[in-house]
């Protein structure tokens, strides 16, 4: 621990650097932003708390990456290129030991994806991450192309990027809830600490996807949320669904961990899983298939917009799923 290390030379040792796109970042009283010609700015905030994000023992430098990953995450989401981002931190001390790594995974991610750190604020205190994130969105004839909750139709194809529910199954785990094998443990602890936000994807489904968001608080949650804003409903085949579970995907594995059922409620409503979940015209499934492999990501079709209110969930012979799902809340 550096205890004689202030605030600005904590500023200027960890989180300054050259700026490349922005026209002024850190050191000044306001960054400023240059956005290309014929585009929007898309902004969001997230916030991570010790204890109710995160455990107090993580390795700094997987949260440096989350910290940033949950935000590019949300620009994906948006169909947004990221372009810059603030950083709020409380700490309760400055202690170079966990600054340094800390600093570390979150400008490698940044500078991953070309996403420059421009300003923010230190303070001290328990310990907690608050990053804004800007991107940039094309404006293509006086029309936005950014990916919205709202434009769902009934028809519409409902798609899932990645694997689902193996940050659960890590967070059960950490929790002493469940026993892993060690591979298997890896394999979950990445995907909780380590998300990979699906930037790339969300740029190549503009003009394709119809609406769009990530998966944060768990899928039929945040499905909810698209079927709000755009008045629809949704059927969901949960026989696809569980297939999405990547840790337990061994034989071997799958009976040892957790049964069927509770590989349905990690990948259903586990959360801290940042994929995108997206819908697109059934006429579009060669253009998603596209979007796909210039993204380089999997996609998985998971069931369909219906115009009658509600979300029904189906097995594999077409009969209704009556258990409930209750997906994370902050306040619930």
């Amino acid at each position: 621990m550096l205890s004689a290390m202030g605030e600005f030379d904590l500023i200027a040792r960890y989180f300054t650097r050259p700026t490349r796109r922005a026209a002024l970042g850190v050191g000044d009283d306001c960054a400023l932003l240059l956005p290309a010609p014929g585009t929007q700015l898309a902004i969001s905030s997230d916030m991570l708390v010790q204890g109710r994000h995160f455990f107090a023992d993580v390795d700094p430098f997987t949260l440096g990456h989350k910290a940033l990953a949950v935000n590019l995450s949300d620009l994906a989401a948006c169909g947004a290129q990221p372009l810059a981002f603030t950083l709020a931190l409380a700490l309760p001390q400055a202690d170079e030991a966990w600054l340094a790594p800390f600093s570390r995974g979150l400008l490698a991610l940044a500078d991953a994806h070309g996403c420059e750190l421009v300003g923010g604020d230190t303070t001290q205190g328990p310990l907690n991450i608050c990053i804004t994130v800007f991107g940039e969105v094309p404006v293509v004839q006086g029309k936005s192309q950014a990916l919205l909750r709202s434009g769902a139709r009934a028809g519409d194809d409902i798609y899932v990027s990645g694997t689902l529910g193996d940050a659960r199954l890590a967070l059960e785990a950490l929790r002493g809830t469940l026993t892993l094998p060690a591979a298997a443990l890896a394999q979950a602890r990445r995907r909780l600490e380590q998300p990979t936000p699906r930037v790339a994807l969300g740029q190549a489904l503009r003009g394709v996807a119809s609406a769009a968001i990530d998966v944060s608080d768990g899928l039929l949650g945040d499905l909810r949320h698209i079927l709000r804003a755009s008045a629809v409903g949704a059927t969901l085949n949960t026989s696809v669904a569980i297939t999405l579970i990547a840790a337990c995907a061994r034989p071997d594995w799958a009976t040892a961990i957790i049964s069927s059922e509770k590989q349905l409620d990690y990948v259903l409503a586990g959360g801290d899983d940042y994929e995108l979940a997206f819908t697109a015209p059934a006429s579009a499934r060669q253009a998603v298939q596209a979007a796909a492999r210039q993204a380089d990501t999997p996609l998985t079709r998971i069931g369909h917009i219906d115009a009658e209110a509600g979300l029904r969930l189906m097995d594999a012979a077409g009969k209704a799923v009556t258990r409930s799902f209750s997906s994370f809340d902050h306040f619930a």
